[in-house]
C-alpha cells in the first residue's frame, strides 16, 4: 500500500494553488462584504447615538433616548441575542451560494481556455487529483472559511449593537457571555458544514462537469440547458397531456442541479420546514425562550436532511458527475 502522506500535501499544493488563483473572489469579496457590514453598523451607532430605540419583546416594550429594563428583559433579550446572533451575517451565508457556483463554473474551463491545462497536465498529478481538490474546495473550505467568517462578523455587528444599548442604559453583555447559548450557536452552525456538503454534491459535480465539457459559453450551457429542457417538457406535457408532475422535476431535477449549493435550501422539502414553521409560530405567540425551539428545529431539520432519499440520490448523482468530470478532463485538452 503506498503512503497517504505524499498524496494528502499533493493534495494541499493543489487547493493551494486553486486558492492563489481565484484569491480575488474566495478571500476579498467575503471579506470586503463582512468589512461593509461592520463599517454600516458602526456607523448607524455612531449617526444614531442620539435616536430614541424603540424594542418591542413578548416580555414589555422599550423606546425612549435611555432604555432601562428589567432584570427580566435584561436575560430574556441576551437569551435571544446568544441564539440568534449569527443570523446577523445572513449577506454572507447568501454570498456563498454565489461564490460556489461562480468557482465551480470556470474550475475546470478557465484552464482549458488559457492553456495553462498543458503545463498543468505535464506535472505528475493525476486528473482525479486535480478534480478532487476542486470539490474539496467548493464543497468544505469555502463554506467552512465563510461560516468562521459569518460567526465573526455577527459578533462583531451583534457587540456594537450591545455597545449602544450600554451607552443608553442597560448593559446585557455580560450576560450575553454567561449564556450557554452564546457559546453552543457558532458550534451547531460549524456542524451543519457536512450536511451543506452533501446537499451541495448535485450541483457542485454538474457544474464541475459542464466546466470540463464545454467549449465555450459555459454558463448557458449549465443553466440554460436545464431550463430549456424543463421548458420543453412543460410545453410538451401541456400539448400532449403528458401526465409529467412538473413540479417534482423543477423540486428534484432542475432545482437540485443548479441553486443546492444555497445554504439552507434542503428546508424546500416540506416534511423538513413543517417543524421549523411550527417552531417560528409558537416562538412568536410564547416568551421569547421559545426562539430556541426555532434554532433547535433548524439544526435538527438540517441534520434530518441526511437521510432523505433526496439527499441521498443527489449526492450519488454528485459522485458520478464528478467522476465523469475527471475522465472529460484527462480527455479533452482543446481550448
Amino acid at each position: 500500500m503506498k503512503p497517504m502522506e505524499p498524496k494528502l500535501k499533493t493534495m494541499g499544493w493543489l487547493i493551494r494553488r486553486e486558492y492563489w488563483e481565484h484569491k480575488g473572489m474566495l478571500l476579498w469579496v467575503p471579506v470586503a462584504i463582512a468589512t461593509l457590514m461592520v463599517a454600516f453598523a458602526l456607523a448607524m451607532a455612531f449617526m444614531g447615538h442620539n435616536a430614541e430605540i424603540h424594542w418591542d419583546m413578548p416580555e414589555g416594550k422599550a423606546s425612549g433616548v435611555t432604555i432601562l429594563m428589567g432584570q427580566r428583559q435584561q436575560v430574556a433579550l441576551a437569551d435571544k441575542a446568544a441564539a440568534t446572533y449569527p443570523i446577523v451575517a445572513a449577506p454572507l451565508y447568501m454570498a456563498l451560494g454565489f461564490m460556489v457556483f461562480s468557482y465551480c463554473i470556470g474550475a475546470l474551463y478557465n484552464e482549458r481556455r488559457d492553456r495553462s491545462l498543458l503545463f498543468w497536465k505535464s506535472l505528475p498529478v493525476s486528473d482525479a487529483a486535480t478534480v478532487v481538490s476542486k470539490a474539496a474546495l467548493a464543497l468544505l473550505l469555502i463554506p467552512l472559511g465563510i461560516v468562521v467568517l459569518a460567526l465573526a462578523t455577527a459578533l462583531l455587528v451583534t457587540l456594537i449593537a450591545l455597545g449602544v444599548l450600554a451607552y443608553k442604559g442597560t448593559n446585557v453583555l455580560p450576560l450575553l457571555l454567561t449564556s450557554p447559548h452564546f457559546w453552543l450557536t457558532p458550534l451547531k452552525l460549524v456542524a451543519l458544514v457536512p450536511v451543506y456538503m452533501l446537499w451541495a454534491l448535485p450541483t457542485v459535480g454538474w457544474l464541475l462537469m459542464v466546466s470540463s465539457w464545454a467549449r465555450s459559453k459555459v454558463f448557458l450551457w449549465a443553466v440554460g440547458a436545464p431550463l430549456l429542457t424543463a421548458m420543453l417538457l412543460s410545453w410538451a406535457n401541456k400539448a400532449f397531456t403528458l401526465g409529467l408532475d412538473m413540479e417534482w422535476l423543477f423540486s428534484n431535477i432542475i432545482s437540485r442541479l443548479l441553486v443546492s449549493v444555497v445554504p439552507g435550501s434542503w428546508f424546500a422539502i416540506e416534511a423538513l420546514r413543517r417543524p421549523v414553521e411550527y417552531a417560528g409560530a409558537v416562538a412568536e405567540r410564547g416568551p421569547t425562550s421559545e426562539v430556541h425551539g426555532v434554532v433547535d428545529a433548524l439544526f435538527n431539520g438540517s441534520w434530518a436532511a441526511v437521510a432523505t432519499p433526496n439527499l441521498l440520490i443527489g449526492a450519488l448523482a454528485g459522485v458520478l458527475m464528478i467522476a465523469a468530470a475527471i475522465w472529460l478532463r484527462r480527455h479533452r485538452e482543446e481550448g
